[in-house]
């Protein structure tokens, strides 16, 4: 019993250190890309609700998105994820959705516009 114990408590050790690192590891890459100055906040709202709710992103909070890179976009959201507020939702999912409007706002600032 004493074995299963020591076994229980070297896992929580081990998700517990695991999460602190992927935090270290998003907060690093926020700070070292100052990945928090580089979108407004109407933007980071519009990005934000088209991830974590349902919404879509105006053209103009594309072109701040796309501006921000995939990786500042990455670690806010995975950043976001470890908030105990979101707690409830499902890691996997959210970083899923979060492709989509990445995806979409790089075919809109990608796609030639249409000349006069």
């Amino acid at each position: 019993m004493a074995s299963l114990n020591v076994y229980f408590a070297l896992v929580v050790l081990l998700l517990t250190c695991g999460a602190a690192m992927a935090t270290k590891e998003n907060d690093q890459i926020i700070k070292d890309n100052n990945c928090e100055t580089k979108m407004g906040l109407p933007c980071v709202l519009e990005a934000f609700t088209s991830t974590f709710e349902t919404g879509a992103i105006s053209s103009n909070c594309c072109g701040e998105l796309v501006g921000l890179g995939k990786v500042c976009h990455s670690a806010l959201v995975k950043r976001t994820l470890e908030n105990p507020l979101f707690k409830d939702l499902s890691p996997a999912r959210i970083i899923a959705k979060s492709i989509q409007p990445w995806n979409n706002c790089l075919a809109l600032i990608d796609s030639p516009s249409p000349s006069a």
